[in-house]
């Protein structure tokens, strides 16, 4: 399954990836109803780094470990779960340029897991959640980058 989510952030694309690549970033991005802990940030967006993080799945505590697997200086950065509720799960970060910015792109390829009934799911429980997180996500790196230009964040 895909999730796709896309937004301009009002800053060039090195300002972009410059946030994602700093050491609070990861921290920063996750939101505050989640209850994630990151028990191991990156050291840096380069392939072979590991990150492990532990959140609940419902009243069930899950250890993610995740796995960059390509790296492109201001281009894009991917990230694959080794460990954790789903059977596959690759992220990638795309930055573009913009006439106003940044044009930055979350991709997800994911298998659900609980075979047919985790897919027939997905649209309602996993999509949603997601969705609701890139919001905050992208609202987070938006002002952050704002801040780092000494504009007013909103």
């Amino acid at each position: 399954m895909k999730f796709v989510y896309e937004s301009v952030m009002p800053a060039p694309v090195e300002e972009v990836f410059a946030f994602h690549e700093s050491a609070e970033a990861l921290v920063k991005l996750q939101p505050p109803w989640e209850r994630t802990r990151v028990v191991q940030p990156p050291t840096s967006l380069g392939v072979g780094t590991v990150v492990v993080v532990e959140t609940f799945v419902g009243p069930f505590r899950q250890t993610i470990v995740a796995e960059h697997t390509a790296y492109e200086l201001n281009v894009r950065f991917v990230d694959e779960m080794r460990k954790g509720p789903f059977a596959e799960w690759r992220h990638q970060h795309l930055f573009f340029a913009h006439e106003r910015g940044c044009r930055l792109r979350d991709e997800i390829d994911y298998t659900p897991p609980l075979g047919w009934l985790g897919r027939m799911a997905a649209p309602f429980a996993i999509e949603r959640r997601l969705r609701r997180m890139f919001t905050y996500r992208h609202q987070v790196t938006r002002e952050a980058v704002r801040k780092l230009q000494g504009g007013e964040s909103t």
